[in-house]
């Protein structure tokens, strides 16, 4: 694998191994995201898509394998501690605290929280302000960027479907991450949403971030991805761009049904 060999990856999966009662939900997955990028894992429903993003997150802990993140080994650590690293997730099903608003939601995820630390928020009180101060702003023009700031105060429970979508991608920008790890974000949205997720996270990728998605809709995969992973069955079948998986024989026999 092209990517999973070459040493300037940012994040390095090699040899994943999971059972869960003798039955292999990963069997030895390897690839790379390169730094720059979109990479797209595809494949059918149960290869193993999301599981692989709980093991790479740090959510499950893999039998076997390694996972590099800038070259330094983070299988083992805990999600936050992974988030500390440079790298966030988001889910396929929004989460969070029904009773927090937008606004609360974005806060909650800003980096350097004055709060985390009693010393600094005692001792450093006019240094804690001005962080809280920066992170309100930051969210501000997060929620602006998304077209949100018209539901800043709304619970989440009162947003759409795709506002939820989209409050994932914000809370993944306030934590400030070298590498995005987006779980289908635009599944369930209307065509033009769609669209214009695509629009974003393509210029996310151009401000100097990396992005690995999971992702069903082949449209959006074909227009927005630098780097196609496929897989089937737990293990990784195939990799390259799209235009070189697509026309991949055990790909089309395993995911995409044929030659389009």
């Amino acid at each position: 694998m092209e990517a999973s060999r070459n040493g300037d990856a940012l994040l390095a999966v090699d040899g994943l191994r999971l059972s869960f009662g003798g039955l292999a939900a990963l069997d030895g997955v390897a690839f790379g995201v390169m730094p720059g990028r979109i990479t797209a894992l595809i494949g059918p429903n149960g290869a193993g898509k999301t599981t692989l993003f709980n093991a790479v997150s740090g959510l499950i802990r893999p039998q076997a394998g390694s996972v590099r993140l800038r070259g330094a080994e983070i299988l083992g650590l805990r999600p936050e501690q992974i988030t500390a690293r440079g790298m966030v997730r988001s889910f396929q099903i929004a989460r969070g605290f029904p009773k927090l608003s937008v606004f609360e939601h974005l806060m909650l995820y800003g980096q350097d929280q004055p709060g985390e630390s009693w010393t600094a928020a005692l001792l450093g009180a006019a240094a804690a302000r001005r962080r809280e101060q920066a992170l309100a702003e930051q969210a501000l023009a997060i929620a602006k960027r998304l077209r949100l700031a018209h539901v800043i105060d709304n619970q989440v429970t009162a947003l759409s479907g795709g506002q939820k979508k989209l409050l994932e991608i914000g809370r993944a920008l306030m934590a400030e991450p070298a590498l995005m790890m987006l779980d289908e974000p635009a599944a369930g949205v209307n065509p033009t949403l769609a669209e214009e997720i695509g629009d974003l996270l393509r210029t996310i990728v151009a401000e100097g971030r990396t992005i690995l998605l999971v992702e069903h809709d082949m449209a959006l995969i074909e227009r927005i991805s630098d780097h196609v992973v496929v897989m089937a069955a737990g293990r990784t079948l195939a990799e390259g761009s799209f235009a070189r998986i697509r026309e991949d024989a055990a790909v089309q026999d395993a995911y995409l049904g044929g030659a389009r």
